[in-house]
């Protein structure tokens, strides 16, 4: 599956809903003040980029090699030391992890401080079908309390949660994956309403988790 995303790395380097939003901001605001940071699944590095505008050294990492990381790894094998990194960040990439709940206790183990976390929210059965029709890489979304749960285990202390929605077009986002033809079809059927004018809304959720 690596290899699939190497082929999609241009498409997430130049996507609106990916190099810009307030989730990404938030992030931004959370590690401001850090001399180091770790992103996690930099995808098309947005992150990152933003990190470094705040003068923060950034390591990023990620499975694809065409993602152009400093360090190709999953995340749920970080090849880091403990504690070597101020604010490990994961931005909109852990609903692809095999297993988020290794990928998090990673994450607490190479943080000195923070873990930030950024992903799209379960919306139900529905919303999980088309997700993984347009994109069988995705795994599953969590919800607020699995989200609570998975970051309690890896030895952190909730410190903030926020939610926001995140609007984006439609059409763009099939394109990203290929999805298209009947597949396509179904997944605007599954969406619903949530579809308008183009565009899609999800519904995302940050956290802010603190090393105890």
């Amino acid at each position: 599956m690596t290899d699939v995303w190497s082929g999609r790395a241009e498409l997430y380097v130049e996507s609106d809903a990916h190099r810009s939003g307030e989730d990404l901001e938030l992030l931004v605001e959370w590690a401001r003040g850090a001399r180091t940071a770790l992103d996690v699944a930099t995808g098309g590095g947005h992150v990152a980029r933003r990190l470094r505008e705040e003068g923060i050294e950034v390591v990023t990492c990620d499975s694809a090699r065409g993602m152009d990381p400093d360090v190709v790894c999953r995340a749920e094998e970080l090849p880091f030391a403990d504690a070597s990194f101020e604010v490990v960040a994961c931005r909109t990439a852990a609903h692809h992890f095999a297993d988020v709940r290794v990928a998090v206790r990673q994450m607490a183990r190479v943080s000195s401080a923070l873990v930030l976390i950024v992903d799209t929210l379960n919306m139900g059965p529905e919303a999980e079908e088309a997700e993984r029709l347009r994109d069988p890489s995705h795994v599953r979304n969590y919800s607020q309390p699995e989200w609570r749960e998975i970051v309690a285990e890896a030895g952190l202390a909730v410190a903030d949660v926020r939610f926001t929605k995140h609007r984006f077009d439609f059409g763009a986002w099939l394109r990203r994956t290929g999805c298209e033809g009947e597949a396509a079809v179904r997944v605007r059927e599954l969406w619903g309403e949530r579809v308008a004018d183009g565009s899609l809304t999800l519904d995302k959720i940050a956290i802010r988790a603190a090393r105890r």
